[in-house]
């Protein structure tokens, strides 16, 4: 009985020949290599399981949220930013640029479709990706959609699935517990002791906008980090960094950031923010743990209005008590605590390419192909100018053998 289910299954599953590369998330990097595809007149597919494109930034972020780095660091290939936005783009901003990016090359995702499981088909060499469609008939129940060609495109980045840490006694806590994916403004959280769980960027300024809403946060400082100024004399840090490593050695470079944060803001460590040993260039590189770019939160934990904690112990009804042993009372928590990718959770047989932790093994700029029609866009931890670099060299790769492969079927046509 069991076999004829399967049969049945199989049967009643509808499949979709791609006469092109399968493309999974319509996020930045997806939208990158398909314009770059559509420049080269290659056919595709975007699966999206949203029901838009960008949904991190539309559904995901914070309503104070900006590009942390200039917008010429963070556009997608063939399409520069608006000469009249600011050089730091706003959230709304941002999400305007990708919508007109999608038009601008007829750009259509399949929306609603939740990727379940993408394999490679040793037998006749090509790519099966399972979809689930939501709502797919007029009883809104889902469907199951098969999608079959020659390449497949991971493009769902590093940033697809909160990472939410165990946290002992978190369920006894009984006040509001929310990731920073479900924060949208410290309005709600006016005359509230709010505890941040996490001090990168999403930490610090969700901690600095609680504070512009007279709310008292308490962010939880419990690893060694590097806290850079965004600008230095009305310059990126971020473009000075460029510049630094195309002429110095990576650790002179580091050495030489390291030195300007401390002009700027001082010894942090009398903040309660240790500096890690290792330079935050090289951080960056080997392990994927981004500087914090300061637009304002070290001046209000300077000023106390952002109090630095250490580590949590645990969690107790309205408190939490932290490592030096210290007890807070606490009226809502918000876990800063990242993201990761979910690429291990749907892509099978891919160990040879990706880590377990969803990222490619090769090292940038080195990470975007893998074997047997296999690519990833977006996982450099280079942000959104890794994901352009990764989106220009897998359209040209694919491009070429695109039209190697098509080749031989136009000759076959135009014989007599």
């Amino acid at each position: 009985m069991a076999g004829v289910a399967d049969r049945d299954e199989l049967l009643s599953r509808r499949c979709v020949w791609v006469n092109g590369p399968i493309i999974v998330g319509a996020g930045p990097s997806g939208l990158a290599v398909g314009a770059c595809l559509s420049e080269q007149g290659v056919p595709f597919v975007i699966l999206e399981r949203a029901d838009c494109i960008a949904s991190l930034w539309q559904k995901r972020t914070y309503d104070r949220l900006r590009l942390h780095l200039p917008k010429q660091f963070c556009q997608l290939p063939k399409l520069p930013f608006p000469e009249e936005f600011p050089e730091y783009p706003t959230r709304k901003q941002f999400i305007g640029y990708l919508e007109s990016y999608a038009k601008q090359f007829e750009i259509s995702p399949r929306f609603n479709q939740s990727v379940q499981s993408a394999k490679y088909d040793e037998t006749s060499g090509l790519w099966r990706v399972t979809a689930v469609v939501a709502g797919d008939d007029s009883r809104n129940r889902s469907a199951e959609v098969e999608y079959i060609g020659r390449w497949l495109v991971a493009a769902t980045g590093e940033n697809a699935e909160k990472v939410v840490p165990e946290l002992e006694g978190l369920e006894e806590f009984g006040g509001d517990v929310k990731h920073a994916c479900d924060y949208k403004s410290g309005e709600a959280y006016r005359g509230k002791r709010v505890l941040v769980v996490g001090c990168g960027n999403s930490g610090m300024e969700v901690s600095l906008d609680l504070c512009d809403h007279d709310a008292s946060p308490s962010m939880v400082v419990r690893d060694s980090v590097h806290v850079l100024p965004r600008e230095v004399l009305g310059k990126s840090t971020f473009e000075l960094a460029v510049l630094l490593m195309k002429w110095l050695p990576l650790w002179l470079a580091d050495r030489i950031l390291v030195v300007l944060a401390w002009l700027v803001f001082g010894n942090v460590e009398k903040l309660g923010l240790k500096r890690p040993s290792t330079g935050p260039l090289e951080l960056k590189n080997t392990q994927g743990r981004t500087p914090v770019l300061d637009i304002g939160a070290l001046g209000k934990i300077r000023s106390g209005e952002i109090k630095v904690v250490p580590g949590i112990k645990r969690f107790i009804e309205g408190k939490v008590e932290l490592v030096d042993g210290q007890l807070l009372d606490v009226d809502s928590v918000i876990l800063a605590t990242g993201y990761r990718s979910n690429v291990p959770r749907w892509l099978r047989g891919s160990d040879f390419f990706f880590s377990k932790d969803g990222l490619p093994k090769s090292p940038f700029p080195n990470g975007w192909k893998g074997s047997s029609g296999l690519y990833a866009a977006g996982f450099t931890r280079r942000g959104l100018s890794g994901a352009a670099a990764d989106a220009v060299r897998i359209a040209d790769d694919i491009g070429r053998l695109w039209k190697e492969e098509s080749e031989p079927a136009k000759k076959l046509i135009c014989l007599p």
